[in-house]
């Protein structure tokens, strides 16, 4: 076995860019086979709608990512939006697998002496950091921009690597030139474009420390990452241009955009307020929001998902110890790495430690949505997993892992049989060839995540989110409001509306975001789009709906942006909307040392009050108890996906009837919704697994309105069409998981 590095001056290398570019091939024919065919839970479909409108996603609004997301959402090179922006990932992810095989490839030049062998072990790394769960499932559906960032990381780590071999070559100082460009670029992408920065910083410090006094080429480094960023100056232009998909709206221009509110100081602030994400209000680092050994704790449960992803903890011994060989691979990977190639180590060492112990530092999490289930809610927790924000360490991890095994792989093949050769002047006592063969089953190992994450990580086939967000939309009437909850209730139906031209008359308005100025202004600006009868379900054709003639709210701009976040109510209030019997007792929340109602409180009672009954208007099941808590429940009946306002306290007539537990149910309108209009009933029943416990209220609000709409068909004799209803609720249940849920509420 080889004790000592090979003298890489006296190899002839040449990066075996054909190899690296098949493997960077077959990853994304492995991602295309699971593609998903359409949006997904979370930000997957907000991103899609953004960059298919051009507009801005959640601060700080990932300009870069929007431009060549609607680059791609233009290509004619899939049937449809969704699928052109998930290949997008794909075909990031896949090409950060070829520079993670050219990485591993250059090190193993000090240490393997034949070609094949170093392809091997490139092979190795990418197969690795291509099917590592996190990084699978990101990059067969576009959740967010985060593939596109691994790919920038990755070849910004190719470039400083050849970069550690001759720092002081004629092309030294252009490659790290490019680097502060792609780093200025990929943070215009997400913030993690300057994640590899000190690990950069450190590299140019160990070889080559004259660079820091070098001060045309640092100012020509500094210009290059500022161009890299400028992007972020398509912002308040395309802000004031209001469209569909605006948030933070970083312009100064309220009703059309002008250079006079576009050069502004509103302009200024609300950018650099949306630049620092100051709407989510990330405590500072010193202020813990978990102990660091909990947050280092959520790390290693991600860790363990990435080598077999066991949602429901079937096998927890196997995960573990595979997690465990994987680990210790990666960190055996590490120790060699440094033996045997310092010059690129003094790189790839420092960027290991970003990606890991200074990230979870950085990130301060709290409690993982899926750690320490014990604890229940007794510890403040995340609202899900994420994993996806780990997606940088455990793609790195792929090149150490793939050198750990590489190692072992010699290892077994010096013990089976060696010989002494003659490689750059010295005599060594290496592995035969026949010997390397015969060692060769251990790199089985590699195809571990490949087959254990295949089920959770496909996407192959799922459309249930698109048909979700159809059919919470189709539960309104047309011109209706919708009140809805947060990302998940929200997210598919602006892609829905936005991408997929569904009933854009309806009025999305999200909970978490009227708390937001931004947002209501939104609202006041929305224009009244038509009804399409034609596309919208049969039940509503029977009746001439009359479209509104102007927006929800009868604020102006200035009025709405006065509303302040909270104001202090010392009693109950009483709420009256003219022309109806509505009269409801608000009760006042407590806030710390006061009570009373937050921002998004009060829009809703100004949109039932300024747009109501003009407007139907509706509150999505996925907002739980929230008309309970507001007073409304008296007034509402469940409706398919959503409950509508009655003018009145219901009566059981035409079709509504009471179910306990539940209230009044529209049954006749809820059967032929779920019966001709419904189609995630079908696309979920399909689903064989579903991952994402965090997510899995959405298929539970099928089981519970299937179980309700069964209920009450029982109830009024039609037990042939119950038994029908009940059996669609068990296979959504059964193929969710969901059974214990349906049978605890089925008592």
């Amino acid at each position: 076995m080889t004790t000592i590095p090979l003298p890489r001056e006296d190899l002839d290398y040449r990066p075996s860019y054909l190899a690296a570019a098949t493997a960077s091939a077959l990853v994304f024919v492995l991602y295309l086979v699971t593609l998903a065919p359409s949006t997904a839970m979370w930000d997957t479909s907000e991103y899609i709608a953004a960059a298919y409108t051009l507009g801005l996603p959640h601060p700080p609004g990932n300009p870069f990512f929007v431009l060549l997301g609607r680059f791609f959402a233009i290509l004619p090179i899939a049937p449809n939006v969704a699928m052109r922006i998930n290949i997008l990932a794909a075909l990031c992810s896949a090409g950060a697998a070829g520079m993670w095989f050219l990485t591993t490839e250059r090190v193993l030049v000090g240490w393997l002496p034949e070609r094949w062998q170093r392809i091997v072990g490139g092979s190795l790394a990418a197969l690795l950091g291509a099917t590592a769960f996190t990084v699978w499932a990101q990059s067969v559906v576009n959740e967010k921009v985060y593939t596109v960032s691994l790919f920038g990381l990755a070849l910004g780590s190719w470039l400083i690597v050849r970069w550690c071999d001759d720092p002081d070559g004629p092309k030294a100082d252009r490659i790290l030139v490019l680097i502060a460009y792609l780093s200025g670029l990929g943070y215009a992408n997400h913030m993690a474009g300057f994640l590899a920065l000190p690990a950069v910083a450190a590299a140019v410090v160990i070889r080559r420390p004259a660079t820091l006094i070098r001060w045309r080429l640092l100012l020509a480094i500094a210009g290059a990452l500022l161009l890299g960023m400028t992007p972020f100056l398509t912002q308040p232009i395309r802000a004031g241009y209001f469209p569909a998909i605006n948030e933070g709206e970083p312009t100064g221009c309220a009703t059309r955009i002008g250079s006079g509110c576009t050069l502004s100081k509103a302009t200024y602030d609300r950018f650099m307020y949306n630049f620092n994400r100051g709407q989510y209000g990330k405590p500072a680092l010193n202020d813990r929001q978990a102990p660091f050994t909990v947050q280092i704790g959520m790390w290693w449960l991600y860790f363990r998902w990435q080598w077999l992803r066991d949602p429901f903890d079937n096998h927890p011994a196997l995960q573990k110890m595979l997690a465990t060989l994987f680990l210790l691979l990666g960190g055996l990977g590490g120790y060699v790495h440094w033996k045997r190639d310092r010059k690129s180590f003094s790189y790839f060492g420092p960027l290991m430690l970003m990606v890991t112990l200074a990230l979870i530092t950085y990130m301060n999490f709290k409690y993982g949505s899926s750690q320490a289930p014990d604890l229940g809610d007794t510890v403040p927790r995340e609202v899900r997993d994420r994993d996806y924000f780990y997606l940088w360490s455990f793609s790195a991890w792929s090149v150490w892992a793939a050198l750990g095994l590489v190692f072992v792989w010699e290892t077994v093949a010096a013990l089976i049989g060696s010989e002494k050769a003659r490689v750059g002047g010295e005599t060594l006592e290496l592995p035969r060839r026949r010997s390397w063969y015969l060692a060769a089953p251990v790199l089985a190992i590699a195809l571990v995540p490949l087959f254990g994450n295949w089920q959770s990580a496909s996407r192959a086939g799922q459309t249930d989110t698109a048909d979700f967000a159809g059919d919470l939309l189709n539960s309104v009437e047309p011109y209706g409001i919708l009140i809805t909850s947060g990302d998940n209730d929200t997210f598919p139906l602006w892609y829905a509306q936005e991408v997929e031209g569904i009933r854009r008359d309806v009025i999305v308005a999200c909970l978490s975001l009227l708390n937001t100025d931004w947002y209501t202004r939104q609202l006041l600006r929305r224009p009244v789009y038509e009804y399409d009868a034609a596309r919208g379900p049969a039940i509503y054709r029977n009746k001439i709906w009359k479209k509104p003639s102007g927006p929800p709210l009868r604020l102006t701009m200035d009025q709405a942006d006065a509303v302040p976040s909270v104001i202090e109510l010392s009693s109950p209030q009483t709420f009256r909307k003219e022309r109806t019997e509505i009269a409801i007792t608000i009760q006042p929340r407590p806030f710390g040392d006061f009570a009373g109602l937050e921002r998004a409180d009060l829009f809703v009672l100004y949109l039932i009050r300024d747009g109501y009954p003009e407007r139907p208007f509706f509150f999505s099941r996925t907002t739980g108890g929230y008309a309970e808590d507001l007073g409304f429940a008296p007034y509402t009946v469940i409706t398919g996906l959503a409950r509508k306002l009655m003018p009145a306290v219901p009566k059981a007539s035409n079709g509504i009837v009471s179910v306990p537990g539940e209230g009044w149910f529209d049954l006749e309108t809820t059967g032929v919704l779920w019966e001709t209009v419904f189609k995630a009933p079908q696309s979920i029943a399909r689903r064989d697994l579903w991952v994402d416990r965090p997510s899995a209220g959405i298929p539970f609000l099928y089981v519970r309105t299937g179980l309700v709409l069964s209920t009450a068909l029982a109830q009024t004799g039609r037990t042939e069409e119950a038994a029908q209803i009940s059996a669609q609720t068990l296979k959504i249940a059964r193929a969710t998981q969901l059974e214990d849920v349906l049978a605890s509420a089925s008592r």
